[in-house]
C-alpha cells in the first residue's frame, strides 16, 4: 500500500502530533455535519451526545438551562451507562456541568482515578445555554485535542440552540396572537347558542389565517362567519384580522350575506398586498327559524339533526374574496331549534391525496349522539375527525336556535 502523501500543513509537527491534528480536523468536520440538523433543541442535544461517543468516551450527557428565571437546569439528553452519569446529575450543587455553566470554562474531575469527567459550557454570542458532560472510564484521560474538539462541538450546538429558542419564542408569540384574535367570537343574540374551537396545526407551526366571528344584527338576527386566509405565518394573521375588521363594518349595514361578500370583495381587491381568502356567511333569524347562506369559495356547512345525523347545505360558491370578480349568491333554508349548524375551515375535513367529496362524506357520516349539546357537537366532531392531528389549521363554529 502506498504511503499517504505528506500534508505540507502538518509537516512541521512530529508524526504523532500531525496525526492528532488530522483526527481533530476530521472530528470538527463531522460535528458540523451531524450537530444542528433541525431547529429542535432536544434533537440538537441528542446529536451532540451521539457525537461525543466518537471522541471517544463511555458516557455523555447535556444539561440545559431553561428560560424560566431561577429554574434549575435539567438533563436534556444522555447516552451511556447510568452508573457513569448518575454521579454527575445536575441536581447536585457541585455537579461539573453546573460549575462549567457558572465559570464559563471546562471543568475536569478525576474521582478516585477510575474515570475522568470533562464538562464544557454551551456558550454562543455571550449566552450560556447549558453544558455537556463526557465521561471516560479507565484508560488515559482526555487529550488536549479531544477537549478542544468538545469545545468546538459545544459552541456549535450552542449556536443551534440559540436559533431554536428564538424560533420557539417567535412561534409562541404568533400563536398567542392567533388565539387572542380567534379565541372567542363576538357576542351573538341571546336567542342563539354558540360553541367554537380553534386548533393550530401541529405544535411548532406558525400561525395561520383561519378565523370565525359572530355579528349581532337587528331584529334578533345574528351573522355567523368563518373564513380562511391563504397561507400561514404572521402575514396571514395580519390579513385575517383585516378581513375580520372590515367584515364587521360591512355587516353592520344589515345587508344580506351575499351583498356583504360583494362589498367585502370590492374593498379587499383595492389592496394588492392583501391575500385572497375564502369565507362563509350565515345570517340566522331565530324568530322566523330560517338561515340565509352565502359562500366565497368556502366549503359548505353541515346541519346536524336531533338524532345526530348530518347533511350538507348546498350553497352557491362564488370566487374567493380579494379577486374583485364578485358574483355571490344566497340561498335560504329553514333552521329549527332541534338542529345544530356547523361551520368549519378546510383543515377539519381535508386530508392529503383525498378527494374533497370523500372528506366531506366522513363528516356527514360521523353519527353524533342524539340530543347532544352544541358544545358536545363541536367536541364530537373534533374528536371524530382527529382534528388535533390535522394537516392544516382548524376553526369550527357551531350554532343552535334557543327554544323560546
Amino acid at each position: 500500500m502506498a504511503a499517504e502523501p505528506e500534508d505540507p500543513e502538518y509537516s512541521q509537527y512530529p508524526d504523532r502530533e500531525a496525526a492528532a491534528l488530522r483526527a481533530r480536523l476530521r472530528a470538527v468536520e463531522g460535528a458540523a455535519e451531524r450537530i444542528g440538523t433541525t431547529l429542535d433543541e432536544r434533537t440538537t442535544c441528542r446529536e451532540l451526545v451521539a457525537f461525543l461517543l466518537g471522541i471517544p468516551c463511555d458516557a455523555a450527557a447535556v444539561d440545559l438551562r431553561t428560560e424560566q428565571p431561577g429554574a434549575a437546569p435539567y438533563r436534556a439528553a444522555e447516552t451511556g451507562p447510568a452508573t457513569l452519569l448518575d454521579p454527575y446529575a445536575p441536581e447536585g450543587a457541585d455537579a461539573p456541568t453546573l460549575r462549567a455553566m457558572d465559570g464559563g470554562k471546562p471543568v475536569t474531575e478525576l474521582p478516585g482515578g477510575l474515570a475522568e469527567a470533562v464538562s464544557v459550557p454551551l456558550v454562543a454570542r455571550g449566552r450560556t445555554y447549558g453544558a455537556l458532560l463526557a465521561v471516560r472510564a479507565g484508560g488515559p484521560g482526555f487529550t488536549d485535542h479531544e477537549t478542544a474538539t468538545m469545545l468546538f462541538a459545544a459552541r456549535l450546538a450552542a449556536v443551534h440552540l440559540g436559533h431554536a429558542r428564538r424560533l420557539a419564542a417567535t412561534e409562541e408569540t404568533a400563536l398567542n396572537l392567533q388565539r387572542a384574535l380567534v379565541s372567542e367570537p363576538g357576542r351573538p343574540h341571546p336567542n342563539l347558542e354558540i360553541a367554537s374551537r380553534y386548533l393550530p396545526v401541529g405544535t411548532r407551526a406558525l400561525v395561520g389565517g383561519d378565523w370565525f366571528e359572530t355579528v349581532r344584527l337587528h331584529f334578533g338576527r345574528t351573522l355567523l362567519v368563518v373564513g380562511d386566509v391563504m397561507g400561514h405565518g404572521p402575514d396571514a394573521a395580519v390579513d385575517m384580522n383585516a378581513y375580520r375588521s372590515t367584515l364587521r363594518e360591512v355587516a353592520s349595514t344589515e345587508l344580506a350575506p351575499h351583498r356583504v361578500l360583494r362589498q367585502l370583495d370590492a374593498l379587499v381587491a383595492e389592496d394588492d398586498a392583501r391575500r385572497p381568502a375564502t369565507c362563509l356567511l350565515v345570517r340566522v333569524d331565530p324568530s322566523r327559524q330560517v338561515a340565509m347562506f352565502a359562500s366565497a369559495g368556502h366549503l359548505p356547512p353541515a346541519i346536524f339533526s336531533v338524532d345526530g345525523t348530518a347533511t350538507l347545505v348546498e350553497v352557491p360558491v362564488g370566487p374567493p374574496l380579494g379577486t374583485g370578480i364578485g358574483g355571490y349568491e344566497a340561498v335560504t333554508r329553514a333552521l329549527t331549534p332541534d338542529e345544530t349548524l356547523l361551520l368549519f375551515t378546510d383543515g377539519l375535513v381535508e386530508r392529503r391525496g383525498e378527494d374533497i367529496d370523500t372528506s366531506l362524506a366522513r363528516l356527514v357520516g360521523l353519527g353524533l349522539p342524539p340530543g347532544a349539546a352544541v358544545r358536545d357537537v363541536v367536541d364530537a366532531v373534533v374528536a371524530g375527525l382527529d382534528a388535533r392531528h390535522a394537516e392544516d389549521d382548524v376553526a369550527v363554529l357551531a350554532a343552535r336556535i334557543r327554544r323560546r
